[in-house]
């Protein structure tokens, strides 16, 4: 097993050999199944090595944030299931995703058929890696209107990729369309509302903003680049903003994951929350920098640069922006926090 602390020579190995980033889902498809077939396993949050764990994921975030999203979703989904114990058989060459988006427009039932087996019925909206990714892991709602969450094998009757619900430019390969299931048999993945009340589904969410700083660090050395060829005032400037940010960022994360993995039972809402928070205003302070400082330029001629700046801003919208900042608010004033050093 590598050193996931110190070498990442076996993950940048395995990158290397990859045509990133990729620009189409037929492209993704076969990125996302060399990386996930590579025996690169991630530890587990909560258990020790969480900081390893975000480390890997910046570092493929860097690279190409829609091979980004596939993997971490499969990394994502074998943590949950591993955590709520499910009596699921892992099976070699299988790309796993997690599907949780539950707008209004697009419900997913599931009905209960004994305690091994439910039924699922209805759309499933917002499905990254529809196209290729062979299980998932789907919430769905029973009749009662409880939440529960599903493991389902794609390759069987019964459901139907769509091509709609995705437009975007940015992270276009992942096709993150609406996918519909008609009487298709799953396994449930722990019990009712165990998705959303287990440790690992902020310890999770804390994850996220580790990808977003991978992105947002790897524009910040084209920009550190761009310096070191051809410096002026302005752009070290510039510079130094992206600087300030993506320390402050790193921080909050270092200090998230260290949280979290001293605590790896309680509540992480609140580290999860202000990671978050924090990245993502990293995250807008490189974006515009690096655009004021380098210009059109590489936006129109550098390959990797135009993709990384297209899909990031799609990425980092997972924030709930104000409304999760009113959540942290709340738990601020309800807990009493102080700022002290």
């Amino acid at each position: 097993m590598p050193d996931y602390l110190n070498d990442y020579s076996a993950l940048d190995g395995i990158l290397g050999k990859l045509e990133l980033p990729c620009r189409s889902v037929n492209a993704l498809a076969g990125a996302s199944a060399a990386l996930t077939a590579s025996c690169y396993d991630l530890p587990l949050p909560g258990h020790g090595a969480t900081l390893a764990r975000w480390r890997a994921l910046a570092t493929i975030a860097g690279r190409d944030l829609s091979l980004l999203k596939i993997y971490e979703s499969h990394t994502d989904a074998l943590a949950i299931l591993a955590e709520l114990r499910a009596p699921i058989q892992l099976e070699p060459g299988c790309i796993w995703a997690v599907w949780a988006a539950e707008p209004p427009d697009a419900v997913l039932r599931g009905d209960r058929d004994g305690d091994a087996v439910m039924t699922l019925a209805g759309t499933k909206a917002w499905c990254s890696g529809a196209a290729f990714v062979t299980n998932a892991l789907v919430t769905c709602r029973d009749s009662r209107g409880e939440r529960w969450l599903a493991a389902v094998n794609l390759r069987q009757p019964g459901i139907h990729v769509t091509e709609r619900g995705w437009h975007a430019i940015g992270m276009a390969a992942t096709q993150s369309v609406e996918v519909e299931f008609d009487a298709v048999p799953a396994i449930p993945a722990g019990g009712s509302g165990e998705y959303l009340s287990r440790p690992g589904f902020w310890q999770g969410a804390a994850g996220i903003a580790a990808c977003w700083y991978g992105a947002a660090a790897a524009l910040g050395n084209a920009l550190r680049q761009a310096v070191m060829h051809r410096d002026d005032p302005y752009r070290r400037a510039h510079l130094g903003t992206v600087d300030a940010a993506l320390t402050g960022a790193a921080a909050v994360l270092r200090d998230g994951a260290a949280w979290i993995d001293g605590n790896p039972y309680g509540n992480a809402m609140k580290v999860a929350l202000r990671t978050r928070s924090v990245t993502e205003t990293a995250v807008c302070t490189v974006l515009e920098a690096t655009g004021r400082a380098l210009g059109a330029t590489p936006f129109c001629r550098d390959r990797w640069f135009a993709q990384m700046s297209a899909d990031l801003p799609v990425f980092v919208r997972q924030s709930h922006a104000e409304h999760d900042l009113a959540a942290l608010g709340q738990s601020v004033v309800r807990d009493h926090d102080e700022w002290s050093l």
